[in-house]
């Protein structure tokens, strides 16, 4: 379990009194997530350290690492998050389902008989709404879902889920070079030595994936394998375990972390290249 310097108030982003509305909800997860109370009510956003401990290929201890990033104060946390899934799932929205009016389906510019002496009810044309083959009421027609989100906002939230999500986190050693060539059996192998259960989900979080990591566990089902370039909010809040590289710690420190002073021109191009990639 994560450490730190003060008590951790424990808080779940899935239990139905947090982060959904309803218990009936069909994403949940068993990820329990703990924030440091901000000294300051003034602040809005607060630095929190958690100790990691890191494994190697064999499942052994060597060491510890620690992942300070900045998260939002608990009274926020729920609302920030939250604004960011949502975020996320709108822009992923196409908006191209689209229906014909009455006035748009093909045909029905006769009147299909005369208006009296047939004892029916009045018909002016074959494509009315109320007729089989018509023209559909009040249906859906192209529109644009995106919504925008500030950069430093959507950031938060990621550094949010991540430092929250500690309780849940190892960090394993570059294991890139172990497998040779391509075998799910022995990566199923390697999750149980690290204490992980390959039926509940998992997300891996390189640097980069060697191919053999990539073919040895994309015909596990509840695994995710991502980079720094596709990490997205709703994976890190879908999953039982997280799981790091020294180097992915690193990154995030350097990326999410206290001392992080502004966004770089590099920065900007991930952003929209991510902006991008959920959009799709």
């Amino acid at each position: 379990m994560a450490t730190s310097a003060t008590t951790l108030t424990s808080l779940s982003f899935f239990s139905s009194s947090l982060f959904l509305s309803s218990p009936s909800s069909k994403l949940s997860t068993s990820l329990s997530f703990s924030f440091k109370p901000s000294s300051n009510p003034s602040l809005s956003i607060s630095s929190q350290l958690s100790t990691l401990p890191i494994l190697s290929f064999t499942g052994e201890k060597i060491g510890e690492t620690y992942l300070d990033l900045k998260s939002a104060p608990p009274e926020t946390a729920r609302a920030v998050v939250h604004r960011a899934i949502i975020t996320d799932l709108q822009n992923k929205r196409r908006g191209t389902a689209s229906t014909l009016t009455r006035g748009e389906v093909r045909g029905g510019g006769k009147k299909p008989y005369p208006q009296k002496k047939t004892g029916r009810a009045r018909r002016g044309s074959t494509r009315t709404p109320l007729r089989p083959g018509g023209g559909v009421i009040f249906g859906p027609k192209p529109r644009d879902w995106s919504v925008k989100i500030n950069k430093k906002e959507k950031k938060l939230a990621i550094s949010t889920a991540l430092s929250s999500a500690a309780e849940n986190t190892i960090v394993v050693e570059d294991f890139g070079d172990k497998f040779e060539k391509p075998k799910t059996k022995e990566f199923i192998e390697a999750l149980k030595r690290w204490g992980l259960d390959p039926k509940q989900k998992s997300m891996f979080l390189m640097m980069e994936v060697p191919e053999t990591v990539n073919k040895s566990s994309r015909n596990i089902g509840t695994l995710r394998m991502l980079t720094p370039r596709t990490l997205n909010l709703f994976d890190i809040l879908n999953c039982d375990n997280l799981v790091l590289t020294p180097d992915t710690v690193d990154y995030l420190n350097g990326r999410y972390g206290e001392d992080y002073e502004g966004d770089t021109e590099d920065d900007n191009e991930e952003y929209e290249e991510e902006e991008e990639q959920s959009g799709e």
